[in-house]
């Protein structure tokens, strides 16, 4: 059937004639042009071509989408930044080609820090006070790790961008994924259990938590509380490579190291392979210039060393040394023989001591022992008495003798019987 048969209601109209009438009634509301809309700004990216912006309602989150040309913008009061609460001046308009409605700024004022940002800023003072994000906590990358592991999207091209990545400059190196969503409103609770699905694997050295970019609203998740908590409480370090052209996300400040971008988080986590030959070729070369110092020292010293046994020959030291061994052993022997005649001199002189103090010798030249009955040798005649019998010994036998008289003076003479 061909177009021109179908039957068209009366009073039907084109997508542009609709688009025409909206714009129309927008062009004819006095309240529309121009207005002043107050919400808070949660996102901004500069164009070539002026400012894209999106201002979020903190009572519902909705949002508007608005636009300031580049011509506009130097006469702008303050430029729009990320979380503050501003009022733009503007116009509302279609844009046609996509049938959406944005408003077109010519000025904006601001008016204070938004309630998205103050409650950025009060979890952040809180996780602060807790020493998530303390540098001290901080942990070192393992220099050569095995086994890495990474948290995003499986359809996202920053997974892409790290395998290959990881693949040039690290072959062998094995890389884990561990999928999750990485925007919405369930993405937190899914990166979460991303983290923990690689703590409970236990394989992982390393974590990369990696997203490529996009606005305020899409990296939000990443400054959910249970998303830093993940981070700061994994027990591997972690590497963020989310892609943000902005402030530190909170799952930056509690991250092992942060990096621009997912490729930037895959080139810091291993070492260039290339890099580790060359590296490994110049400490070859250093070993070898050492080697050769060493070897040079060597040679000069053996040299030196053959200088002196050209100088002094073979022969002349062993004479020398045989000199020495004889002077040394008639030295001993001069020793021996003076400490022998020593001995012998003093074994002489003991003989003649007991010769001298000899009791028979002192017998033989008539002499005598006198003992008392009990055996005790008599010195004195005051302890006898007359008639008392004593012991006498002699050079030649003994005798026993009565006493007859003492005296203190020599002995009474015989009387003839």
């Amino acid at each position: 059937m061909h177009p021109s048969d179908l039957l068209v209601p009366e009073g039907s109209l084109t997508v542009a004639g609709v688009t025409d009438y909206i714009q129309s009634l927008l062009d004819d509301n006095p309240q529309l042009r121009p207005v002043w809309v107050v919400g808070e700004v949660s996102s901004c990216k500069t164009h070539p071509s002026g400012l894209f912006f999106t201002l979020r309602d903190r009572q519902d989150d909705s949002i508007l989408n608005g636009v300031i040309w580049k011509s506009q913008v130097a006469k702008l009061s303050t430029p729009p930044k990320l979380g503050e609460l501003v009022v733009v001046g503007g116009t509302i308009r279609l844009f046609r080609g996509r049938g959406e409605y944005k408003l077109y700024g010519f000025q904006v004022l601001a008016l204070g820090a938004g309630m998205q940002a103050l409650q950025h800023q009060q979890l952040r003072n809180r996780l602060m006070a807790e020493g998530l994000f303390d540098p001290r906590r901080k942990r070192p990358l393992p220099p050569h790790p095995n086994t890495i592991a990474v948290v995003t999207s499986p359809q996202a091209a920053a997974w892409g961008d790290i395998q290959s990545t990881l693949r040039q400059r690290y072959p062998g190196l094995q890389v884990l994924l561990s999928p999750t969503g990485v925007q919405g409103d369930r993405a937190a609770a899914s990166i979460e259990r991303a983290i923990a699905r690689v703590v409970a694997d236990g394989r992982a050295e390393l974590v990369i938590l990696a997203r490529g970019g996009g606005s305020a609203e899409d990296l939000a998740v990443f400054n959910d509380e249970r998303v830093v908590r993940a981070v700061a409480l994994c027990p591997c370090p972690v590497i963020t490579g989310i892609g943000h052209q902005r402030d530190e996300s909170l799952a930056d400040l509690a991250a092992d190291f942060v990096a621009e971008t997912p490729t930037a988080a895959a080139k810091r986590a291993v070492p260039e392979l290339e890099s580790l030959i060359e590296a490994h070729r110049d400490r070859q070369q250093r070993l070898e210039e050492v080697m050769i110092t060493y070897l040079g020292g060597v040679r000069s010293h053996l040299h030196q060393l053959r200088q002196r046994l050209d100088i002094t020959p073979i022969q002349r030291q062993l004479n020398q040394e045989r000199q020495k061994l004889q002077q040394l052993k008639q030295r001993l022997i001069n020793a021996s023989q003076q400490r022998l005649q020593q001995s012998q001199q003093r074994h002489q002189f003991l003989q003649e001591r007991l010769t001298t103090i000899n009791p028979q010798i002192v017998l033989d030249r008539g002499y005598a022992v006198v003992r008392n009955a009990q055996g005790e040798i008599v010195r004195s005649s005051q302890d006898l008495r007359p008639g008392r019998v004593l012991s006498v010994k002699l050079a030649q036998g003994w005798v026993k003798v009565k006493i007859t008289s003492t005296g203190s003076e020599g002995p009474a003479p015989f009387s003839q019987s």
